[in-house]
């Protein structure tokens, strides 16, 4: 019998031919059990890059973050992971720190953790100005609506799998981050931060990059913030 959590980490990944294999080739394999990569209808060869770095790769059409992340989080469920990991394909976070992020859910019985680049050390450059503002206005939101205290809204996190379906995730686009907050502040769940390094991404963007990524992430975020205050979702 497994004494051990089965843990599953899922990445999201458009365009990263460049970056994917960086990121799969720094996840210790001796913790993780599967690398889940899901190629968001990206026109580069990041599924056979993925592939050959000895990932699961799924293949998501549907353009979007919380799309690729729905069905990365389809397939955790068939392995029956204990704690799923979600990062970046594009090697801006430091996979290395897998074990950080999980260790207050495996120690702690924390339901989820955010790993903070707020709280860790972020190389100059690796945000814009308006994703900085966007964080800190975002979690002083979040305190202000649902008194949850959170300095980020990194993308790198790790969450148990039963309470990940005790959120019942559904935003398909920008909204997912801080939706996996919010509903966590409602839920009364255990959650903490934990520092994370974060560096330059290799590529541009897809959401920051340009003006109208940036907009309307923007939009989708605080239009969050109000949306799960008056419903019950």
């Amino acid at each position: 019998m497994r004494n051990t959590p089965i843990i599953n980490v899922v990445i999201p990944a458009f365009n990263e031919e460049k970056s994917i294999a960086k990121v799969i080739g720094d996840i210790d394999r001796n913790l993780v059990d599967e690398v889940i990569v899901v190629n968001n209808n990206s026109t580069d060869n990041t599924l056979k890059v993925a592939q050959n770095a000895g990932a699961v790769v799924l293949t998501e059409k549907r353009k979007g973050y919380g799309y690729a992340c729905l069905l990365g989080i389809e397939r955790t469920r068939a392995n029956t992971a204990d704690i799923v990991v979600f990062l970046d394909g594009d090697y801006s976070d430091y996979p290395q720190q897998i074990k950080e992020v999980v260790t207050p859910i495996l120690d702690q019985d924390m339901d989820m953790v955010i790993g903070s680049r707020a709280l860790g050390n972020r190389e100059k450059g690796s945000m814009t100005p308006q994703q900085v503002f966007g964080n800190w206005l975002a979690t002083r939101l979040m305190k202000l609506f649902y008194g949850a205290s959170f300095t980020d809204l990194g993308p790198f996190r790790a969450i148990k799998s039963t309470s990940l379906e005790k959120l019942k995730m559904a935003d398909k686009t920008y909204g997912w981050t801080i939706e996996m907050q919010i509903k966590a502040a409602k839920h009364k769940m255990n959650f903490c931060e934990v520092p994370v390094k974060y560096r330059k991404r290799i590529g541009v963007s897809k959401v920051s990059g340009t003006v109208k990524g940036t907009v309307m992430a923007g939009i989708k975020i605080i239009g969050a913030v109000f949306k799960y205050k008056f419903t019950n979702k």
